[in-house]
């Protein structure tokens, strides 16, 4: 008897533990559950889709007598901003794009301003060090400053040009400063040359020229690459990687909003831009205006945030345009 009742006591101190472990790992599940479905319920609300397409918006100077179809006057490029800050876009930097670390609030849609050729009408400063008037970073800061949420931050590619600026010191003056107020410095090659007929070597030596002047003033590699004329090498990987770079994304200077990069048919390689101008001649139906009428008119097909950086939400039907490799941090809703 006393064997018998040894044996029941052991056996009932071993499975207290045993069914305590399996009421906590029931009691993790069921509040996992309940979280995801309360993210999914949140995603759904705002109509979140983190697999629609995002305007990569493409400007070069900013002047008050424009001189060629590129250029804007200060009151378009405010204008136009002020269109964006209304629609609940919220600038993000190609860098952020191309890394999928698109952190904005649920409801909001990101958009990406590129400023091309490093031209003096988009950054310069006073003797301050504060930004002149009517250049595109005052613009973006006062506009900002007026719309509660509108990021005053873009991606500005840097050529041999350099903001007009001549001198060592004053190059490292306004990399720094645009990389310390939260601005990103990419690649548009040294001279601005198409590299459609250049060689791999002159196609690397081009890149890699500028790269390395843009991290001996600003310790910046640039993460991603403009091409000159949106023109790829003969092989567009070249333009990716070389002996000294490595870019996570390469941006060309055509005519539609650019997938997600959380999409199938997102391509690092080959990233189009949208050319900011007005609704005339091409531009009626392929510039930023027309665009921006366009994903206004077709919600369904603008990326819309769900405010958590650390998932992917879109409507269930969408999931087969989901990239494997983001499988992980789905929410199908």
């Amino acid at each position: 008897m006393g064997v018998v009742a040894v044996a029941v006591i052991v056996s009932g101190c071993g499975s207290e533990p045993v069914t305590q472990a399996k009421d906590a790992k029931a009691d993790t599940a069921a509040k996992q559950q309940q979280s995801t479905a309360a993210r999914m319920k949140a995603a759904a609300a705002v109509k979140a889709n983190e697999l629609g397409q995002v305007p990569v918006l493409m400007y070069h100077r900013i002047v008050d007598k424009p001189q060629t179809t590129d250029d804007r006057t200060p009151k378009q490029f405010r204008t136009e901003l002020e269109r964006l800050a209304k629609e609940d876009y919220v600038p993000i930097t190609a860098a952020e794009f191309v890394t999928g670390k698109i952190d904005i609030p649920a409801g909001k849609h990101p958009v990406v301003l590129t400023f091309d050729d490093s031209s003096p009408s988009q950054l310069t400063l006073d003797e301050m060090g504060t930004p002149k008037a009517n250049t595109a970073v005052a613009i973006m800061r006062e506009v900002a400053a007026r719309h509660s949420g509108f990021r005053p931050v873009g991606t500005f590619y840097i050529t041999r040009d350099m903001f007009g600026k001549h001198v060592r010191e004053e190059q490292a003056q306004t990399l720094l400063w645009l990389k310390s107020n939260g601005f990103d410095l990419g690649n548009h090659t040294r001279d601005h040359h198409n590299l459609r007929t250049r060689t791999h070597a002159q196609v690397e030596e081009q890149i890699g020229s500028i790269g390395k002047q843009i991290n001996e003033l600003a310790a910046v590699k640039p993460v991603t690459i403009a091409l000159p004329y949106g023109v790829q090498p003969r092989k567009k990987e070249w333009a990716a990687r070389g002996k000294s770079y490595h870019h996570q994304g390469v941006f060309l200077a055509g005519y539609t909003p650019s997938a997600s990069p959380f999409s199938k048919s997102y391509d690092p390689l080959g990233i189009p831009r949208i050319r900011a101008m007005d609704k005339k001649g091409d531009c009626a139906q392929f510039c930023s205006t027309a665009w921006l009428d366009w994903l206004k008119a077709n919600p369904d097909m603008r990326y819309t945030s769900d405010g958590d950086p650390s998932t992917i939400a879109y409507p269930k039907f969408k999931h087969p345009f989901l990239r494997v490799s983001y499988k992980a941090k789905a929410l199908a809703y």
